[in-house]
């Protein structure tokens, strides 16, 4: 196979070549999506190298040149019978043309002197008449309504799917385009596209193009960010270096020890290790959910990681940071992946879905922390503690929570172990203090857990009862009941837990609140009127009373049989948890609103336990 490599800008792509569909190319199925990101592409190096250039006083023309060039990838081309076939590449060819479009009615909007050019680079003179260049033939009306600034909606589509996504598209483009508001400022920018982006063109010498098409398409996967970080850093590296330090298995190494427990997971850590470091609020930290591979390389976060053409500071990098807080993320996930007695708490925050937990750990461990154990447990402890006490006390902001969360990763940065519980407590404090309007002093306060249980959902709620009944398990040295997933996470009709109200909604149960409608519903879903049970028994205990509920208790969690007589006669010894802590655990003949209340301030002065 002989193939042809030649490098051109746009200008030259587009100078006096008809390029043609051949006939098993696909139809151009591009949509905003894969569009916004060329142009999210192009304009992020555009502007770039405009903030580095802009108050130059050479004319563009002249300066164009110092402004880095940007590849925008591969277009493959066969000759046959003196015409020009597109074997691939057909989809960026077709946007850049309609890229071009929109810049020559910008340039008539503007009155440029560049609109002749941006012209002749949709069409030219082909034998004895015009052709645009990219010779959709079957749709040329479509793109002559385009060139022609015809309404979007009144364009004929009826020539097909490729027609439709010109149209649909261009749309597209406009948006962006449409953000060149001053005329500098886009001529510019028509100098930065025609002369400095960049393709490749292989021109394929010989006949069985559509083997060739088949070898370039087949199985063509986006890369991922990581992939695309690997080749800015490691492309830094002097070959033999790379080979005799083994960058590269260090690398794969420690990208394979992430992605064995989730595919990609790799550029998970990426962004929780940017934002670690790099992140003091939350609208900064965003900045690192898209693109981080390529935000971690502006001069701003630059300054701090010095990975930016810079070998020595890569060959660092790889060789410590980068080994180092891998396998500390890799620890940590394991412990968040499965229950573990001397990290109890990183697998809590999995069940309650507090991932930010990696962020707050990869934030204050320093490269080879000593204390990286201690750390991550104190860290996972108290995040799980300023969750469930917010929620605990109805002070609960996800959008406060959200944002705090960076703030405390900021004060968290590089600090020792023993100022960790301190930094958090500060944060819970000030957020229970906004919730309720006024300075709180305390971290847990009966008055503001009262009257919890309604506003609470369903999950956190199974989350609650199940480190209640962990809590009754260890005092009384024996085995939970149940696994944690099956309390928190399995809500099948089943096997799954769900809510049970003690007081079913029926008429004896209401003349115990005075028939009032209001109260009744309030009280009965506090806390203390509530437990979990299995699918099935929870079915089985709807609508009874307090005395025939009792009976469907037995033998289901140890919270629920606490209101049980014969619990207390059992082999489940309470006796040592009772005088240890000084709770009253008792059982219930009855079960009205004394009764509640007495059970509700149990679980508060267990709650202090848990969470101190």
């Amino acid at each position: 196979m002989d193939i042809s490599p030649d490098k051109q800008n746009i200008d030259r792509v587009f100078s006096n070549t008809t390029y043609y569909i051949d006939f098993y190319q696909r139809q151009y199925k591009w949509n905003e999506v894969p569009v916004k990101r060329l142009l999210d592409d192009v304009f992020y190096r555009f502007n770039e190298e405009y903030k580095k250039n802009k108050d130059s006083d050479i004319p563009i023309d002249k300066n164009i040149d110092k402004y880095s060039w940007y590849y925008l990838n591969t277009y493959v081309t066969n000759l046959v019978e003196g015409k020009l076939f597109v074997v691939d590449g057909q989809q960026r060819l077709t946007t850049l043309t309609l890229i071009l479009i929109k810049l020559k009615h910008l340039a008539e909007h503007f009155n440029s002197d560049l609109i002749d050019w941006i012209k002749s680079k949709i069409m030219g003179q082909s034998g004895f008449q015009k052709e645009f260049w990219m010779n959709h033939t079957a749709h040329i009306s479509t793109l002559q309504d385009l060139f022609d600034g015809k309404e979007l909606n009144s364009i004929n589509t009826d020539s097909g799917i490729t027609a439709q996504n010109m149209v649909k598209n261009y749309a597209e483009i406009s948006k962006t385009l449409n953000t060149l508001t001053d005329k500098n400022t886009f001529e510019t920018f028509v100098f930065y596209f025609l002369r400095r982006l960049v393709l490749i063109n292989l021109d394929v010498k010989q006949t069985d193009v559509p083997m060739v098409f088949e070898v370039i398409n087949d199985r063509g996967v986006k890369l991922k960010p990581y992939e695309i970080l690997k080749g800015k850093l490691l492309g830094q590296i002097d070959k033999d270096e790379l080979v005799s330090l083994n960058f590269n298995e260090i690398w794969d190494t420690q990208v394979k020890l992430i992605n064995d427990y989730k595919d990609d997971e790799i550029d998970e850590f990426f962004t929780y290790y940017l934002k670690g470091k790099l992140s003091d609020t939350r609208g900064v930290a965003q900045k690192f959910d898209k693109d981080y591979h390529r935000v971690m390389f502006e001069e701003e976060y630059d300054k701090t990681l010095q990975l930016n053409h810079n070998p020595k500071g890569v060959k660092k990098f790889l060789l410590n940071d980068f080994v180092y807080f891998t396998n500390l993320y890799a620890k940590v996930y394991k412990y968040y992946q499965n229950f573990h007695e001397n990290q109890p708490f990183v697998f809590y925050n999995n069940l309650t879905q507090m991932n930010t937990q990696f962020l707050l750990i990869l934030s204050a461990c320093e490269l080879n922390d000593k204390h990286e154990e201690e750390k991550i447990f104190s860290i996972s402890k108290n995040l799980d503690k300023m969750f469930c006490l917010l929620q605990l006390q109805r002070s609960y902001n996800s959008n406060s929570f959200a944002t705090d969360i960076y703030k405390i990763s900021a004060d968290l940065r590089n600090k020792s172990l023993e100022e960790i519980d301190s930094i958090f407590s500060k944060y819970l404090l000030q957020q229970l203090s906004d919730a309720r309007g006024v300075q709180v002093e305390k971290e847990l306060n009966y008055g503001l857990f009262k009257d919890t249980g309604i506003d609470l959902d369903k999950r956190f709620k199974r989350y609650f009862y199940a480190r209640i009944e962990k809590f009754i398990a260890t005092n009384t040295k024996m085995e939970m009941k149940q696994t944690f997933y099956n309390l928190v996470q399995n809500t099948g009709s089943v096997n799954g837990f769900h809510i049970e109200h003690i007081l079913s909604h029926n008429d004896e149960n209401k003349a115990l609140f005075n028939n009032d409608e209001e109260l009744f519903e309030r009280e009965r879903n506090r806390l203390g009127g509530l437990l979990i049970l299995k699918g099935l028994d929870n079915i089985s205990s709807n609508n009874e009373t307090f005395k025939k509920k009792l009976k469907s208790y037995a033998n289901t969690l140890y919270w629920n049989e606490t209101l049980r007589a014969d619990a207390y006669k059992s082999k489940l010894d309470f006796t040592k948890m009772i005088n240890e802590y000084k709770l009253n655990f008792k059982p219930y003949e009855q079960f009205g609103a004394e009764e509640l209340e007495e059970r509700h301030r149990l679980l508060f002065d267990i709650v202090k336990i848990i969470w101190n």
